[in-house]
């Protein structure tokens, strides 16, 4: 890996703190990609559901690794902030299959990745984890491991008992290797602060409806706020808006705000 990569993976690292939470909108493509980064973004994360869609697949590592890693190493040629990348469960059959994902993941040059627990379970999880920091650490990559558990975006197990499954899967997926905790599917301020309270590691969650802004995120302790789907979610709503619109009445309004076409074509230089 080059120094300009370790670099990036170094200032990727130093950018989980409450004191400014790092704020994610979420990629699918290289144009989303560039969109968001000319908008003020530190980093970017890929969507893993908004990448499927993009490919003509379902989310839920329906799409080859293959495709995941060279779309990977397209975003990460386009910009000049550092790239993390949501890989579903790491793209592989076992955690070996994680760690060769992984290592191509480091080879297309980003500095990040998400790997979620799902329905597997947690130990399961925390083998991939230590699989993918092994891979990381045989690359010299100062990787930044954000496991992802779903106890509440799935609503596993006895909701008197979540937040203490929840954080004992944190704890197993720390001392595999991870360096993040991302828990999606939480609002409440007060159980965000109890989770950040008790995971030793930067605590990610998802904006959503009713979720506190950044600088309150921070202040309960939260380190990283990702938007997930709803960008591209957005994005694609805009077109569907529109045609549906065009075929149903032949009206063909501008959308109000659009970026326009030299805003956007400026994105992408000649050369690179």
């Amino acid at each position: 890996m080059s120094t300009s990569s370790k670099d990036k993976a170094r200032l990727f690292r130093s950018l989980h703190t409450p004191a400014r939470p790092l704020a994610l909108a979420n990629a699918w493509d290289v144009a989303s990609a560039r969109v968001i980064e000319a908008a003020g973004a530190p980093a970017i994360a890929t969507t893993s559901a908004g990448v499927s869609w993009a490919l003509g697949r379902p989310d839920g590592e329906a799409v080859s690794p293959d495709r995941v890693v060279d779309l990977i190493a397209r975003v990460v040629a386009a910009v000049d902030v550092p790239v993390t990348a949501d890989i579903e469960g790491g793209y592989g059959q076992d955690a070996a299959g994680v760690a060769e994902t992984v290592a191509r993941v480091l080879e297309a040059g980003a500095v990040g990745v998400n790997i979620e627990d799902g329905t597997r379970p947690p130990a399961e999880l925390a083998a991939r984890l230590t699989a993918a920091r092994a891979a990381a650490d045989r690359a010299g990559v100062p990787l930044f491991l954000n496991a992802r558990t779903d106890t509440y975006l799935f609503g596993l197990g006895d909701p008197a008992t979540r937040l203490k499954d929840t954080l004992e899967r944190a704890r197993a997926y720390v001392d595999a290797g991870a360096d993040g905790v991302f828990v999606p599917g939480v609002t409440d301020p007060a159980l965000l602060a109890e989770l950040a309270a008790a995971v030793p590691v930067p605590l990610n969650v998802l904006a959503e409806p009713g979720t506190p802004t950044v600088a309150e995120l921070g202040a309960l302790g939260v380190a990283r706020v990702s938007l997930g789907t709803s960008v591209a979610q957005t994005a694609y709503t805009a077109a569907h808006r529109a045609a549906r619109q065009l075929y149903a009445t032949g009206a063909h309004p501008p959308l109000t705000g659009a970026l326009s076409y030299s805003d956007l074509d400026t994105l992408f230089p000649t050369h690179r």
